[in-house]
């Protein structure tokens, strides 16, 4: 079996990297030097740069460690580690070109490092697909399987089961579950409650199990110290499911406060001083471009709307932003004047006979949220974020849709992740919400960029707008 002796297969798994390694760096210098080569690239002996591998293997086994390729494929997705393999290469590559500088040998063909990068990372990437294909398939046929039992019955229990058993391929076999209310032999999706938990002190010392997967219901939390301790006094390896994961995000923020762990709720990177002064720069630098930029686009929309019924060209809504606070949001006005009360009676509906011809124009190619950009520039609003909603569907979304009030924790946006995945206008508030939360969980400079790229390239066209 596989995971009776994972030592052997990590040394093998090694030994495969370090062939794969001299491989391709011995094909890349025949690609580069011997079909392609010229008196530039020859200049260096066939001995210098083999000499070279005398750090290459070693160096890249190194980073490949570093970057956890020798952990368990259990663990770990296939893409993740396709990702950790091109990244180790990337370092590996960069590194190569500094010691070069460093050594000062100009001769060193750079193309075929680059080449060499390119070979490794697909031999690599390709070994260790193959080698996961094959696991999948003993584990699938009930060999090298990993025996857990779990320590309590709860929801997580239910979605630890299920998801184990839709994932042969993991090679997880559940033996039972140990509970101290569930009756013995109850069972779910053919797991059997085998006992109360008391039961721990008969089967660890059997030592059967590879795992113990600790499910415990939050009505049951004091056994959890128990549990744990009387598994590691067995030197069982112990994991825990936490029945609280709808409240808990996958990737929860966790901080040591002087030795006491403290886990955050809900990871907010714009709340890092850091993250808030450089969105706040690239928003004051790219709201003034664009007010420069669309300065005639916003001269001909205003004498457009002027033309039409002599009314005001800027329409004022009172929306909630950041911390929730309220704040005026700036658009084209898009419908015929009418009083707040009216406005605030119903969201805009198609074919609605208040929206103006040019008003249907300015909302369809989303021109109405030109005038947005000095409120990103006064700092109400931000060039990406959630869209900010009126007050009153605000106090109304909080109480029927859950998480809604967690957008207010970063500044909203002139457009955001929902928006660019089709969610804007009349559209489902709950899966918008669900966007939301995904970027602000997530948010970094880069996806900043992406979500802006997206609304130039499909964002500015809006079905649901009327």
């Amino acid at each position: 079996m596989i995971k009776d002796n994972q030592a052997h297969f990590n040394r093998l798994h090694v030994v495969f990297d370090a062939l794969i390694t001299l491989v391709s760096y011995i094909a890349a210098w025949f690609i580069r030097i011997i079909l392609f080569g010229d008196a530039e690239t020859g200049v260096l002996p066939m001995e210098t740069y083999f000499a070279a591998l005398y750090f290459i293997v070693p160096g890249y086994l190194i980073v490949y460690y570093m970057m956890n390729l020798y952990r368990s494929k259990r663990n770990s997705s296939a893409w993740r580690e396709g990702v950790d393999v091109i990244r180790a290469n990337i370092i590996g590559l960069i590194t190569f070109f500094v010691a070069l500088y460093i050594v000062n040998q100009p001769n060193f063909s750079r193309s075929m490092i680059m080449i060499f990068a390119g070979i490794n990372s697909f031999l690599m990437i390709l070994m260790r697909r193959i080698v996961r294909g094959i696991l999948r398939t003993f584990r699938k046929k009930g060999y090298n399987l990993k025996h857990i039992l779990l320590v309590g019955y709860s929801r997580a229990t239910e979605q630890y089961i299920d998801r184990i058993l839709a994932n042969p391929e993991w090679g997880y076999m559940v033996c039972g579950i140990l509970d101290n209310t569930i009756p013995a032999g109850t069972v779910y999706r053919g797991i059997k409650v085998l006992g109360t938990i008391g039961n721990l002190d008969i089967i660890l010392p059997e030592n059967k199990m590879d795992e113990i997967a600790i499910t415990l219901s939050l009505a049951d939390y004091d056994y959890l110290e128990e549990v744990v301790n009387k598994c590691e006094k067995f030197g069982v390896h112990t994991k825990f499911i936490p029945d609280y994961n709808s409240v808990i995000p996958s990737r929860p923020y966790t901080e040591d406060l002087m030795g006491l762990p403290v886990i955050n709720i809900r990871r907010v990177p714009l709340t890092n001083t850091g993250n808030w002064v450089l969105k706040r720069i690239v928003d004051i630098f790219g709201s003034l471009v664009a007010i420069v930029v669309f300065s005639p686009v916003m001269l001909f929309s205003a004498i457009a709307i002027k033309a039409q019924d002599k009314g005001k060209v800027i329409f004022k809504q009172t929306r909630v932003g950041l911390h929730n606070k309220e704040f005026e949001m700036y658009k084209f006005r898009t419908m015929r004047m009418q009083t707040e009360a009216d406005e605030a009676k119903a969201w805009t509906v198609k074919d609605d006979e208040r929206v103006t011809k040019i008003g249907k124009f300015l909302r369809r190619t989303s021109l109405d949220e030109i005038p947005q950009f000095f409120n990103i520039l006064k700092g109400d609003m931000s060039l990406v974020g959630p869209r900010p909603e009126r007050p009153q569907w605000v106090e109304k979304f909080k109480e029927e849709i859950p998480r809604y009030m967690i957008k207010h924790q970063v500044r909203p946006g002139l457009t955001g992740w929902a928006q660019v995945n089709g969610y804007r206008g009349d559209t489902s508030i709950r899966k918008r919400i669900d966007y939301d939360i995904y970027y602000i969980e997530n948010w970094t400079l880069g996806f900043d960029i992406k979500i802006l790229f997206l609304t130039i390239f499909k964002g500015f066209i809006n079905k649901n707008a009327y």
